[in-house]
């Protein structure tokens, strides 16, 4: 189940100032510069790479480790998986052709697939920074800063809150598992591939059950407690007029790029 701790822990503690930042600018911000970013021409390749620059800096100034990073912002090559069918369906000017396959990409094509990874892969890392400098309570207040639905607001906070606990007992019905299996020399054991994949469709459904079972103890212990379905919080942060200000300028610097772009 170490793969549910590695999904699950996306804060990075650091000492920074973009960590010391109010979530609900962290937030704005990173939803208003993707927005910006997804607004570049086909194929801008000078205003992505001023767009890039700020996000790179606040990586550096985040004091991230770049490894981190970079792993993390993997996540875009996937969905742009979905992209490569332009590079061979877009009309244009020929480059290459698949062998056996007799596909033909066109430069104009590979420009529009090199421009969505650009795009996805700024946007993916400044998602990072985000997730790694602020922790999953001051996102909820973040969220909620924004007039998210308070439903929606827990369901986010609660499926983080949850997954380790889900996680642990999935480890413990692993070690039961292995505690009541043997290889014995000789014998051959661990039984055919449907029968293991019996033994894991039963495991998966007693993780469910006592899933579902935990959650409704959760929830009768919380209604006991007041809970209403409104994320309370102690101590809300105060927004700085300084991290405003330093946000605002970010976007309106992506604005620029944009109206030059257009402009230019």
């Amino acid at each position: 189940m170490s793969l549910v701790f590695a999904l699950g822990d996306r804060y990075v503690t650091r000492a920074s100032v973009v960590h010391r930042a109010d979530g609900r600018v962290k937030l704005a911000l990173t939803l208003g510069y993707v927005l910006l970013v997804t607004a570049t021409p086909h194929a801008h390749w000078l205003a992505l790479a001023a767009l890039a620059l700020p996000v790179a800096a606040l990586v550096a100034v985040a004091r991230l480790p770049l490894d981190v990073v970079l792993k993390r912002s993997a996540l875009a090559l996937p969905f742009v998986l979905a992209a490569v069918p332009l590079a061979f369906t877009t009309p244009g000017e020929l480059v290459a052709t698949v062998p056996l396959l007799g596909w033909t990409a066109t430069r104009e094509g590979a420009e529009a697939v090199a421009t969505i990874l650009a795009k996805s892969w700024i946007s993916v890392v400044l998602a990072c920074v985000l997730t790694a400098s602020t922790t999953p309570t001051e996102l909820v207040h973040a969220l909620r800063g924004l007039r998210v639905p308070a439903l929606l607001a827990a369901v986010i906070f609660f499926t983080y809150r949850y997954l380790f606990t889900i996680g642990d007992e999935g480890s413990r019905l692993m070690r039961s598992r292995d505690s009541r299996s043997a290889a014995i020399a000789g014998y051959r054991s661990g039984g055919t591939l449907r029968w293991r994949a019996g033994i894991l469709g039963s495991m998966v459904g007693t993780l469910f059950l006592r899933s579902y079972e935990r959650s409704e103890r959760v929830f009768a212990a919380m209604q006991s407690r007041g809970y209403d379905g409104e994320p309370r919080f102690l101590d809300p942060p105060t927004l700085h007029r300084s991290e405003l200000a330093g946000a605002a300028l970010l976007l309106l610097y992506a604005a620029l790029v944009q109206a030059y772009v257009r402009l230019g």
